[in-house]
């Protein structure tokens, strides 16, 4: 089969936020084009991505380290003894393939783990399956593997749409690894962005009249700025993670698209609700290789009637015509844009699309048709 990409970049304006914040609390950065940028890392969108993935498909995963603590505790609330649950949870971990997986003196695993929620529920189970052998082991200094290898590592291995679509990495068990069919850019902004300082306050509401000052103060960050967006889905590879399943393939990618566009990292929003969508939205299906439009911030833009908006959107299609021209229009099936710009001549990224919903179907047909579908 060709190899097949679906491109998806968008411009999206962000008001003051920090919606990803380094080790100090501050809005995280980057030096591109020697000019400094705010930015917001992959892992941080992708999560809220992920989520998004999950709930539309009713596919929940968990990546964590919790799972024979999340063990104990449940056969805690059906009775088992405290000591005798918490060594059945320990034993999840100590019975995974041929070597088991470490734990720690809090009892979590020493790597995370990414596995469906229901999972926990066959954990627990094999778990009652084996309580007598769990029993007659509990008081053993070096009791060794207790439950099934080979069920526990079956279980923790299952995959999810959202495992296939972003991957896992979990060397401990083989072949539990999958390599992830999305890739997912930091976002940064279009233009020269540096962190800024807020002083707030907050008043102490029992104070008397005669009382002045506040009874809290302090200072946070927060920044502000136009993003550039990119992601990139390997639609063959995530045929092959789903066994070629392209009713699946459809569905995990039109959910993809959709969360990408209108997701959010959460971070402080309760004191910014910085909730904005891209205002411009761009998708292409590639079939060589695929081809992030970055490029075209490394020189930044510069304001255009006090805004950015505008500059990055005319920066990004004058970009993707010279990229369009130069790679000759080719391996090239699709490409459409949607905006709230209907003054600006976008026709350079293609049909453009009332919704990011109409895009979204249109890219996904062209990428993979509904077999029996008219052209």
């Amino acid at each position: 089969m060709t190899a097949l990409f679906l491109d998806l970049s968008a411009i999206q304006s962000v008001p003051a936020a920090n919606l990803n914040r380094d080790d100090l609390g501050s809005p995280k950065t980057v030096h591109y084009g020697n000019t400094p940028r705010i930015r917001v890392s992959s892992q941080s969108w992708k999560r809220g991505i992920r989520h998004g993935v999950e709930q539309d498909l009713g596919e929940k995963a968990a990546r964590t380290r919790l799972v024979p603590i999340k063990v104990r505790q449940a056969l805690e609330r059906a009775g088992w003894p405290a000591d005798l649950a918490a060594f059945a949870g320990e034993q999840v971990a100590v019975s995974a393939g041929k070597k088991g997986i470490g734990t720690e003196k809090e009892g979590h695993t020493s790597v995370l783990l990414f596995l469906p929620e229901s999972g926990l529920e066959e954990l627990v189970a094999v778990c009652v399956d084996r309580r007598e052998q769990l029993e007659q082991n509990l008081a053993k200094k070096k009791p060794g593997q207790i439950l099934p290898a080979d069920r526990i590592e079956e279980i923790l291995k299952r995959r999810t749409a959202s495992i296939s679509l972003l991957g896992r990495m979990l060397a401990e068990l083989p072949g539990a690894n999958v390599d992830g069919a999305a890739q997912v850019a930091h976002a940064f902004t279009t233009h020269a962005a540096e962190p800024q300082r807020d002083y707030f306050t907050a008043v102490d509401d029992w104070l008397g009249e005669a009382d002045t000052g506040s009874g809290h103060l302090d200072t946070s960050e927060f920044s502000a700025g136009v993003f550039y967006r990119y992601a990139t889905v390997n639609i063959t590879d995530l045929l092959t993670n789903l066994d070629g399943d392209e009713k699946a393939a459809r569905t995990v990618l039109g959910s993809f698209a959709e969360h990408f566009l209108l997701s959010l990292p959460q971070a402080k929003k309760n004191s910014t609700a910085p909730h904005t969508v891209p205002d411009l939205a761009y998708l292409a299906v590639r079939t060589q290789r695929p081809l992030s439009l970055a490029a075209a911030f490394e020189t930044p833009v510069k304001d255009s009637d006090g805004g950015f908006a505008h500059t990055s959107r005319t920066a990004l299609a004058t970009y993707a015509h010279h990229l369009n021209r130069l790679t000759g229009n080719r391996h090239r099936p699709f490409h459409g844009h949607a905006t709230v710009d209907d003054a600006t001549d976008l026709t350079v990224l293609g049909a453009a699309h009332d919704s990011f919903y109409d895009l979204i179907d249109a890219a996904v047909d062209a990428a993979l048709p509904v077999a029996g579908a008219q052209a």
